[in-house]
């Protein structure tokens, strides 16, 4: 179907933008059924919603007018769950209603508030925003929405995922009833179909189908990588299909920060965008890949919705998304508005079920395959070097001047050498992957027979049999092995627990070939077999992105401290060996430990017979009272203590410290009476009593 829009501002705008042809979702909905009623609409990611709509409620803000009329309200009202969406859909309203005199607003967290209230109030047509911002300037009373006519809810399924459910439903209660309401989503969740049948007034539903496995104009590919490969197979596919712009998808920020860091190593120009990022920061990236300052965007799945980039040729997971929708919305970045793309799905041996169950329930038939190795790379440079339209551009009079100089001081094939240098020099180099079928590079038969295993100090079995196991394999280790050392030791913390995990990564290898480790004050030595040893040095000359330890090899042995600087004069230390626990054999025996052969025995043991009371009192003076508590020996006997007197009577008995119970004290008889004794105080006796009133 071609475009007959019947407002000449609206079709000028669209032949400007070459929009001959219209989408399926843009048919359906300029249908004449649909005319003038509430939309119900699902489509894909990337079929041309936004012009679809766009097109849809031009009869309802111009009526029979080409052109709008100055007005203090807006008229239409499109709400958008990210910022990027929303920013957008701006974007492209205003292209699209630029020759009708449309005043377009955006009101979208992260920017200035107060920017947005002075535009509102110098007067607006159509506002565009997110549900957030919106519904604080309803509050405020910064935005009026009285005249509107039109409501758009832009994919509302993420909106309710997001949490935006009241937000949404406190928009369309403050919007008139009068109003036209139409809602697009990608899929129509059983949220949806609520808000719709509460919200919208015998909606029209409009249901486009998607093609059978995944968007036409998207070629799947997925890549079979070896886990340490990640890096190097997305720099080789980058280089492989050469499209203008790129996205990297990663699943955390961190990623994203890593792998933006290791490509403009590379040399590539990368921006990176993610939920971290302030909405300036974010807006100026994805205008550098629109102006073509920048090549790649690696981004979380904050770009997977929304987000028009143009010349948007190929798409990357680095990471593999967490659900078949998720995949969709990544993948459909590329392959809009009829244009054709690529999207590419990196999967590790160990994650490739989880691979295929999420392109089965996507609906996606991807090709599957290897990465792009260096050779062919190279291959594709030189065609597209010879295809360059450096060659095809019309030579002015100064080029020929200086092609005439170069030639009459160098020859053609140096000339030729030059120019293909200086190409290749803006080129990033590729990558050479090793084949994933093949386990750490090596098949079994290329490593030879499996070396005996070293023990370290995580066996902890013990015994004869185990003793002689344990000098078997470093006996095997020792025939035929390679040393190694790392620029790091105790200094920097150094243990065997995690340097041998990180020596097995930064190798490709297996822990059964490392040997001994040796840990010293500034490095650490430790020796790989030698079936190993080859690969080894290969792949420690690649950058990890994890650590950024230099790991050198030792073709002389074991060298220990003495081969690093240190200051004259400081002894070397002693090594210290993580071969495991020390054995039996290396300890004392019982027979040379020292033994007491003279002096006292303690039950057949001996012992040195040093009692406490030969010791001297320490009488150390604190003012007037001797420093330390008084001996055992100073205190009375029992034997000195006066004998109890059983003749004595009941009253008089000794106390344990010799005096009768009632001695000194007075008699009953001697007690004064309640008559004699003094009255009691004006009103004493009342407060006695009130006192055990209280209590109880």
């Amino acid at each position: 179907m071609t475009f007959q829009p019947t407002y000449p501002s609206l079709s000028r705008a669209l032949a400007e933008r070459h929009y001959h042809e219209a989408t399926p979702v843009q048919t359906a909905v300029l249908a004449d059924e649909a005319a003038g009623q509430d939309l119900l609409v699902s489509a894909q990611t990337g079929s041309g919603k936004t012009v679809a709509y766009g097109l849809a409620i031009a009869a309802n803000l111009l009526g029979d007018s080409d052109r709008f009329e100055p007005s203090t309200a807006p008229l239409a009202l499109i709400v958008a769950p990210t910022r990027e969406l929303a920013l957008q859909v701006h974007r492209e309203l205003a292209w699209l209603y630029q020759h009708a005199g449309a005043r377009v607003v955006s009101c979208v967290g992260g920017m200035d508030p107060r920017k947005e209230q002075r535009e509102l109030a110098a007067g607006a047509h159509i506002v565009v925003g997110t549900p957030g911002r919106l519904c604080d300037h309803l509050r405020r009373n910064r935005l009026d929405i009285s005249e509107l006519k039109v409501v758009v809810l832009d994919e509302a399924d993420e909106m309710l995922n997001m949490g935006f459910r009241e937000d949404m439903e406190f928009i369309l209660k403050e919007a008139p009833e009068s109003r036209r309401t139409l809602l697009f989503s990608a899929t129509i969740p059983r949220g949806i179909a609520a808000l719709a049948k509460q919200y919208q007034q015998q909606a029209f539903r409009i249901e486009v189908a998607g093609t059978e496995g995944g968007h036409a104009d998207i070629e799947y590919r997925a890549i079979r990588i070896a886990p340490h490969d990640v890096e190097h197979a997305i720099i080789n596919v980058l280089r492989f299909f050469e499209s203008p712009s790129a996205i990297v998808f990663c699943n955390t920020r961190h990623a994203v920060r890593h792998l933006q860091g290791a490509l403009l190593e590379r040399g590539f120009s990368v921006v990176a965008l993610s939920g971290e990022l302030t909405q300036n920061e974010r807006t100026t990236a994805l205008q550098a890949l629109r102006d073509g300052h920048a090549r790649v965007c690696v981004a979380t799945d904050v770009a997977a919705r929304g987000i028009d980039l143009p010349n948007l040729g190929l798409v990357i997971n680095a990471d593999l998304p967490n659900d078949p929708e998720v995949m969709q919305h990544r993948s459909g970045r590329t392959g809009r508005a009829g244009k054709k793309g690529v999207s590419v799905l990196l999967v590790p041996n160990a994650r490739k079920r989880r691979a295929e169950l999420l392109l089965s329930q996507a609906g996606i038939d991807a090709v599957w395959g290897t990465a792009p190795q260096a050779e062919d790379i190279r291959k594709l440079d030189q065609e597209r070097m010879l295809k360059d339209t450096l060659f095809s551009e019309e030579s002015t009079e100064d080029d020929l001047t200086l092609a005439r100089a170069l030639l009459a001081e160098r020859s053609p094939e140096d000339i030729a050498a030059a120019l293909a240098r200086l190409y290749r020099s803006r080129l990033p180099s590729p990558e050479d992957i090793l084949d994933p079928g093949e386990r750490s590079g090596r098949t079994r038969d290329d490593r030879g027979p499996r070396p005996d295993r070293v023990v370290r100090d995580d066996d902890r079995d013990s015994g004869p049999k185990s003793k002689k196991t344990k000098a078997r394999m470093r006996e095997g280790m020792a025939e035929g092995s390679v040393w190694f050392r790392a620029a790091i030791g105790r200094q920097k913390n150094a243990e065997a627990r995690w340097l041998l995990p990180m020596i097995c990564r930064r190798g490709g290898i297996d822990k059964n070939d490392i040997g001994a480790i040796r840990i010293f004050e500034n490095s650490t030595e430790f020796e790989i077999s030698k079936a190993a040893a080859e690969l080894f040095a290969t792949k420690i000359k690649r950058p990890d992105k994890e650590d950024n330890i230099r790991i050198e090899a030792l073709p002389d042995g074991p060298q220990g401290d003495g081969a690093l600087e240190r200051p004259a004069g400081k002894p070397p230390h002693r090594a210290k060996e993580y071969e495991g626990k020390a054995r039996r054999d290396d300890k004392p025996r019982s027979e040379d430990k020292p033994r007491y052969e003279d002096g006292p025995k303690r039950h057949g043991k001996p012992f040195q017979d040093k009692p406490f009371k030969d010791k001297p009192f320490k009488d150390k003076p604190f003012g007037d009272k001797p420093f330390g508590k008084p001996r055992r020996d100073d205190k009375p006997r029992f034997d000195d203590r006066p004998a109890f007197d059983k003749d004595r009577r009941h009253d008089a008995k000794p106390a344990h410290g010799g005096k009768p119970s009632h001695a000194g004290k007075a008699s009953h008889a001697d007690k004064p009476r309640r008559d004699d004794a003094a009255p009691f105080a004006k009103g004493a006796f009342k407060k006695k009593l009130k006192k055990k009133k209280n209590r109880g």
